[in-house]
């Protein structure tokens, strides 16, 4: 698989017992919105930044949809939607980047073992709304990433990142055989980010 070849294949998503992953549309603005802003004490953490901001709206989401998906069929990055097994109801997103992304080649990145950050296939994002953080959604849906990331898709050198400071999503990847690998820190933005391979 090949972040830079347009025209490759790219797997259509994931079905599991549990939830489903399909690439998001901006169609999925609403059901987004509502997962967004349930989770956006959490999600200000993971993006060091205001973002989502209170007064966010469904219609400022839906632009932000528009790129994504664009994104997406221009195989410059990939974002999926996590939904309910009957595709209803939005349960978090996931986030897949090559090492090239812009915010990527602009971070100051620490290597904390013998890994090199060229080396890297694909680097994973992932949240799950609050209310799905309860019910322990993040542990099956790392799961089934780790093994959907490397079957479906081929990448080989995967690593999944986090912030420091979301503790469950950082205790939840430190307790798996993954490895810290890296350090990363975005320009303007005060936490340090964990990538874990």
């Amino acid at each position: 698989m090949s972040f830079h070849d347009p025209a490759g294949p790219v797997p259509d998503g994931l079905t599991t017992e549990r939830f489903v992953l399909r690439p998001i549309v901006a169609d999925d603005a609403e059901d987004d919105y509502a997962a967004v802003m349930e989770s956006r004490a959490a999600l200000r953490l993971w993006e060091q930044s205001a973002w989502p901001a209170d007064d966010f709206t469904v219609e400022a989401n839906r632009a932000d949809l528009v790129g994504l998906q664009q994104r997406h069929a221009e195989h410059r990055a990939f974002t999926f939607t996590v939904r309910d097994p009957e595709d209803t109801v939005c349960l978090g997103c996931v986030y897949l980047f090559p090492t090239t992304a812009t915010f990527l080649a602009k971070s100051a990145v620490t290597p904390l073992a013998d890994d090199a950050w060229q080396d890297v296939d694909v680097f994973a994002y992932f949240w799950v709304r609050s209310s799905q953080l309860e019910a322990g959604l993040d542990a099956p849906l790392l799961d089934a990433l780790r093994s959907w990331l490397r079957d479906a898709w081929g990448f080989e050198r995967i690593v999944f990142v986090t912030n420091e400071q979301l503790e469950q999503q950082a205790g939840l990847l430190a307790g798996t055989d993954l490895g810290l690998r890296f350090e990363l820190r975005e320009p303007g933005k005060p936490g340090t980010y964990l990538v874990f391979g």
